[in-house]
């Protein structure tokens, strides 16, 4: 099979229908389709800080859930507004924030499908997408070599949320090891999490949340080609939130 993998997208709509266009898909039945049935591959973090969080979900449980035309994994953003749509207690702050007020514009009826909609779209998903006939691997902030087949708590974390070491740094954010430096792995893995101004590729690994919701790009790595394609976003830069 042939894949596109979609970087972060964070409620960035316009810039997903661009992209997709780019990647030459067009429109049936409401969802984007490819000519020659590649599958589009969504690295997680669907919501959060961008002006179409809902659209997003929408978009992409038809893709997924409805029509089977696409794959997803969760990222820590989609964990939080899972834990969130369930009733836990989480801070509306990094972002929830303007998915839950674009959730309370809704009417009653459309918050408990979009609600339900993402509730089953998580629950659905595997923690990562092992991709056995490109050789790869999608898992939102990056997996272990040895952790893959795994879904342990140890896994879990660090696919949600990287390599963290448990210190802060001085805006709140989790401090994270490069673990991509160490991946001795033959198979390609794909990931995002991490704001980068341009793809990282290191060793078999390449980062492509490339910060569309902070003014870079939104990116898909395909594959088997191994091809990046970039469209840039519409929103300001905010050049602080990028790492490298």
């Amino acid at each position: 099979m042939k894949y596109d993998v979609i970087g972060d997208v964070h409620g960035c709509i316009d810039e997903l229908k661009q992209l997709f266009h780019k990647l030459d898909y067009t429109w049936h039945d409401g969802i984007p389709v490819h000519a020659d049935e590649r599958t589009p591959v969504f690295v997680g973090d669907l919501t959060d800080r961008g002006p179409d969080s809902i659209g997003c979900i929408r978009l992409v449980y038809d893709m997924v859930i409805t029509k089977k035309q696409a794959l997803y994994v969760p990222g820590n953003h989609c964990d939080k507004l899972y834990r969130f749509f369930k009733g836990n207690p989480v801070q509306q702050k990094h972002g929830l924030e303007t998915t839950v007020a674009e959730f309370n514009q809704l009417s009653s009826s459309e918050q408990k499908e979009v609600k339900d909609m993402f509730i089953q779209l998580f629950e659905e998903a595997p923690l990562y997408h092992i991709l056995p006939d490109a050789h790869a691997v999608v898992a939102h902030a990056g997996i272990r070599e040895e952790d893959i087949g795994q879904t342990n708590k140890r896994a879990r974390t660090f696919v949600l949320y990287g390599d963290i070491t448990g210190e802060k740094l001085p805006d709140g954010r989790p401090v994270r090891r490069d673990w991509a430096q160490h991946y001795q792995g033959s198979r390609w893995i794909i990931y995002g999490h991490t704001p980068t101004k341009e793809p990282r590729f290191v060793n078999q690994t390449v980062n492509i949340d490339t910060g569309c919701v902070f003014g870079g790009h939104l990116t898909a790595f395909r594959l088997p080609e191994e091809e990046i394609v970039q469209v840039s976003s519409h929103m300001p830069l905010v050049e602080e939130k990028f790492r490298y």
